[in-house]
């Protein structure tokens, strides 16, 4: 399954990229995030709750950052198992300068198997998306949130 995906925050490439890096905000902004664990820098452990049309299940997720091309290009490297399945995904992110916004792409590239795989791709697409959405909506609210501490803060 393919999903090419953009989300555009209000900010500039080298505050979204730096807080993209940190596992912090990836620990409070990924979807369903039931425990999170830095194994080492840019390899993580989590637990994850999924819902997809019928199916609701925790999948045990490796997240691996790879191919750091600051402050422009990452790759994602996801594994995962649950009761329901196994997914294997590999997902290429970019970040473009837009005037005075970041765009991020997304372009992923995901094989699903077991009982979730019979759900079909129209709704694994939109649980996706949803979860997508869901990510950078919070990834913003937190950078925003840091910024404006800081900013109180006199930093």
């Amino acid at each position: 399954m393919k999903i090419d995906y953009a989300y555009t925050f209000g900010l500039p490439r080298s505050i979204v990229w730096k807080y993209l890096m940190m596992e912090e905000i990836l620990r409070k902004s990924l979807p369903g995030c039931k425990t999170f664990i830095v194994r080492k820098e840019g390899v993580y452990e989590a637990e994850v709750e999924i819902n997809a049309g019928p199916f609701h299940d925790v999948i045990k997720l490796e997240i691996i950052r790879k191919q750091e091309k600051p402050p422009a290009f990452f790759q994602l490297h996801l594994k995962g198992k649950g009761q329901a399945g196994k997914m294997n995904c590999h997902t290429d992110v970019f970040l473009k300068t837009m005037q005075n916004s970041t765009k991020i792409i997304c372009k992923t590239d995901t094989e699903i198997s077991g009982a979730i795989a019979m759900v079909g791709q129209r709704v694994l697409e939109s649980t996706a998306n949803k979860g997508l959405d869901s990510f950078f909506q919070t990834v913003e609210k937190e950078i925003r949130k840091s910024l404006y501490q800081l900013k109180r803060g006199g930093r």
